[in-house]
């Protein structure tokens, strides 16, 4: 049984009978908050009202998210365990490239660190630096913090994607399988920057299916050093990217792809195909 949706990756003639797509395998979305109190509160009902859906200790991101100040969704970006895997060395340039996009346009960004250490660090090594020159950088609370002018929300817990994106104009992250299907499910235009292994592949597809444009190469996201010229250049490949995810073509595609996909059930055709053929 494959984890995955016909609807993005074509069944291959050669596959025998007895290998089958189910669609996409998601954990309960309870499952998947960090915050005891956030899951607590959650009422496990996809579509019910946003407001009250987190703790007050995460209301913050409630308002990032909807707030009536705002004009526009804000733009999810999260790498899950690339920083553990070793490829970001450098989380300093990371940020800097996040800050010189938002320095030049009018985005909002929500960064999930996902409790990468050495990224949450950095994290607070700018909040602090913005708060002895008197520049406001809230620490929201143990897990959140805001920077860059109240632009960057970073969040280093977890929050359900499957609730996030559909509040995010764009998702730009690793092209894991989970983040890919997440976002697809969505709706939500995407930009993908693999690093390894199936990422490549994923990455691509995305393209192929018109909901992404092509793949950005790691130093696109993370250069290697911090220096001003390696940052401008990679945030001006970053932002041409997050631009053709706007575009009103790869929104209404990425609206198509989700609505093939908003009937398939993948746990529940798993279950069906292990009842009927393994456990008769």
């Amino acid at each position: 049984m494959y984890g995955f949706s016909k609807e993005i990756v074509e069944r291959p003639g050669y596959w025998p009978s007895s290998a089958h797509i189910c669609g996409f395998w998601f954990l309960p979305m309870a499952w998947q908050f960090s915050c005891d109190k956030c899951r607590e509160l959650f009422s496990g009902d996809f579509n019910s009202p946003f407001e009250g859906i987190l703790c007050a200790n995460h209301a913050g991101l409630e308002d990032f998210l909807m707030g009536s100040s705002y004009s526009s969704l804000p733009i999810f970006i999260g790498l899950s365990s690339i920083g553990s895997m070793g490829f970001l060395r450098n989380p300093k340039s990371f940020l800097m490239v996040i800050k010189a996009v938002i320095e030049s346009t009018d985005y909002r960004f929500i960064l999930f660190s996902s409790g990468y250490q050495p990224l949450d660090s950095a994290i607070r090594s700018v909040a602090s630096s913005a708060v002895e020159s008197s520049v406001e950088a809230p620490a929201l609370s143990n897990d959140s913090t805001l920077l860059f002018n109240n632009r960057l929300f970073c969040l280093s817990g977890s929050i359900p994607y499957s609730w996030l994106f559909p509040k995010c104009a764009a998702a730009i992250h690793h092209a894991g399988s989970g983040s890919t299907a997440a976002a697809l499910f969505a709706g939500t235009p995407q930009v993908a920057c693999p690093f390894l292994l199936d990422q490549f592949y994923w990455a691509e597809r995305l393209h192929w299916l018109g909901v992404a444009p092509e793949p950005l190469k790691r130093q696109h996201l993370i250069p290697d050093i911090d220096d001003a010229a390696s940052v401008n250049k990679a945030a001006d490949v970053l932002l041409g990217a997050i631009r053709s995810a706007l575009s009103p073509e790869i929104k209404a595609q990425a609206t198509v792809i989700a609505q093939r996909l908003a009937s398939e059930d993948g746990i529940g055709e798993a279950l069906r195909i292990l009842k009927e053929k393994v456990l008769p």
